[in-house]
């Protein structure tokens, strides 16, 4: 792409906390850079009053970040006065990031020419500095489509319905553009609208409309129907919806490592590849059953292997190396050692689902990895476990049919036999191969949308004369 004339002109991506969030904002970055655009990444910093946890995984993760994409601006937000902190964590990070606002609109107001501010999903009190500060204000939502509309039109059913979620059990919820939902498969943190947390989200998902638009992180043929909605208004019927920009694979590239040579010497698309993500882990307990059903599956594979946290409500807590041994059935490695690899904590994930070798993925289905493995054409065998992985799971299974459900993942124990059987039903069965020419189907879209010409980069195109016309507008 030529160069932005008007090289002055800084787009600011204000992220929220996670890697999982921070991220996808340095690929949005990276498209902006390539349209002449200077960008800066605004992250917040939690003031010392913050939990331990919160404070363990945000400096870290954006010191490597930053260290991995000089190319991009970082700045540091300076942290904000938060004297009584919740005690809830999550509650903590919603806090941080509105208590930050007055921050930003000191930060956006001291920039020579801001060209527009892009929004991550817990931002939204940023539409407020942004206002103030005459920029117009997007959304870059890092999930699915099928997830936004679900939780936009979440205010909308509060509204018009009594009760909660959480008292409906597996009863479906119908939602526009999205297969039916068991209520138990929403996130967590919306089953009660009573409690805090659920009601500061529904009053994030009731604000986000007042965006001058949202680009997602998807490609239009993956979740057409939930585009089509979101597109229609259908989501929130009460008030109009800004226009939807699918801009979509963005994926962050990995690093070399030994697995990959081990992958190099097996046999096309034999692996299955087990990880669970950069937060998830499963209990000793279920690293046993995991180990078994792999084993007596018969079939090769790549295992990511985490510590099981000791509170599995701070799954994002540092954890120490496991120790393997320990942790798995005695003889595990020595009588798999022919057929499979264990590694411990992480893998190149972008790049094991890329290999030839592999042929599924057991996956906790966070979007970046439904993405990664749409985009390389791996059918997935779909183990939520937390946030909007469940939300994700329905979307996979009864949606795009990319994948098959672990049964018990709702449960406190995945069996031995559930993982034998569904590593069986994708690698061995018709219903595998239908799996695999739908996942190939998936893959040659995502290659096609982010071509020159391709719905995605048409729609940021798109996106980038709206960006221009709205500063015409504000001046």
């Amino acid at each position: 792409m030529e160069p932005n004339s008007e090289r002055s002109q800084t787009v600011v991506l204000h992220a929220g906390f996670g890697v999982g969030h921070l991220a996808p904002m340095v690929e949005l970055a990276k498209l902006f850079l390539g349209r002449g655009y200077a960008v800066i990444v605004a992250v917040p910093t939690p003031p010392a009053s913050a939990s331990a946890d919160i404070l363990a995984s945000s400096a870290p993760a954006v010191a490597r970040i930053a260290a991995a994409n000089p190319s991009v601006s970082f700045h540091s937000l300076p942290p904000p006065d938060y004297p009584e902190p919740d005690s809830n964590g999550f509650q903590q990070i919603l806090d941080v990031i509105r208590l930050t606002v007055p921050v930003l609109l000191m930060f956006l107001r001291s920039l020579p020419s801001v060209a527009a501010v892009v929004l991550d999903l817990f931002c939204v009190d940023a539409l407020d500095a942004a206002a103030a500060a005459g920029v117009p204000a997007y959304f870059y939502f890092t999930s699915s489509a099928g997830v936004l509309a679900a939780f936009l039109h979440l205010p909308h059913h509060f509204a018009t319905t009594e009760g909660n979620l959480k008292d409906m059990g597996k009863a479906l919820l119908h939602f526009p553009g999205v297969p039916p939902i068991p209520a138990s498969d929403m996130p967590c943190n919306v089953l009660d609208r009573a409690d805090p947390i659920g009601a500061s989200l529904i009053y994030h998902y009731r604000r986000m409309p007042g965006a001058r638009g949202m680009l997602i992180n998807t490609y239009e043929w993956l979740e057409a129907r939930a585009v089509a909605a979101l597109r229609e208004g259908a989501c929130v019927p009460d008030r109009p919806t800004p226009p939807v920009y699918c801009i979509g694979p963005l994926i962050v590239k990995g690093e070399r490592h030994a697995c990959l040579a081990w992958l190099d010497a097996q046999l096309e698309r034999s692996v299955v590849f087990v990880s669970f993500g950069s937060m998830g882990a499963v209990s000793a307990e279920q690293l046993k059953e995991i180990a078994r059903g792999l084993e007596n599956s018969g079939h090769r594979f790549l295992w990511a292997v985490r510590s099981p946290p000791e509170d599995p409500a701070k799954l994002s807590l540092p954890r120490p190396e496991p120790d393997l041994d320990a942790l798995l059935p005695e003889g595990f490695l020595q009588r798999t050692r022919d057929r499979g690899m264990v590694v411990t904590t992480w893998a190149p994930q972008v790049e094991v689902l890329r290999h030839a070798a592999t042929g599924g993925f057991v996956t906790h289905c966070g979007w970046n990895s439904v993405l990664e493995a749409a985009a390389a054409g791996v059918p997935m065998l779909c183990w939520p476990q937390y946030a909007e992985q469940r939300l994700n799971k329905v979307l996979v299974v009864d949606g795009m049919q990319l994948g098959v459900v672990m049964d018990g993942y709702d449960e406190e124990l995945v069996k031995a036999e559930e993982v034998e059987k569904k590593v069986r039903v994708v690698m061995e069965s018709e219903e595998g191969r239908k799996l695999r020419v739908r996942q190939a189907m998936a893959k040659g879209m995502a290659a096609e949308a982010l071509a020159d010409g391709g719905p995605s980069c048409m729609a940021f195109s798109e996106f980038v004369k709206d960006l221009e016309l709205a500063r015409q507008t504000i001046k």
